[in-house]
């Protein structure tokens, strides 16, 4: 019969990580924001839409290759996967991603903010927008219409 150390151990390699949990969330959310399925994502990187929920659960880890490959597909830069994640879950890598130059994680944003319908459809509608000059007139009317910090 195995010990309760060797048990432990066998249940911790099946947890995903939360450092997964984070990354997949993030996948999940930037699919989401550019509204494709997880069916199309899987097309992208010849991969099947179960792979990709497996992805953004956070139960297969993502390799540094295929994080390349999400962050080609979904436009974004390698270090948006890691945004916003707490600091308790990165113990020491906030410090380390100003000296590399990755992007610091929003103030300001609830948890929920990002997911909110609302939110997603605006990110939409706003992406929808051909014209960059129209696009970029119509950030600055958003921000302008926003309280000063």
């Amino acid at each position: 019969m195995p010990s309760d150390d060797t048990l432990e151990r066998g249940e911790r390699e099946h947890r995903p990580s939360p450092i997964d949990v984070h990354v997949g969330s993030r996948v999940r959310l930037r699919r989401t924001l550019l509204g494709m399925s997880q069916e199309k994502l899987g097309e992208a990187l010849g991969l099947t839409f179960q792979q990709i929920q497996k992805y953004e659960r956070g139960v297969n880890r993502i390799g540094a290759s295929r994080l390349f490959d999400l962050a080609r597909v979904l436009d974004v830069p390698i270090g948006f996967f890691f945004d916003d994640m707490p600091d308790s879950m990165g113990s020491g890598l906030t410090a380390s991603r100003r000296t590399i130059g990755l992007s610091d994680a929003q103030d300001g944003f609830e948890d929920d903010t990002l997911h909110r319908r609302e939110t997603l459809e605006l990110v939409r509608a706003y992406y929808r927008i051909t014209d960059p000059s129209v696009r970029k007139r119509v950030f600055e009317l958003i921000k302008s219409l926003t309280p000063a910090d």
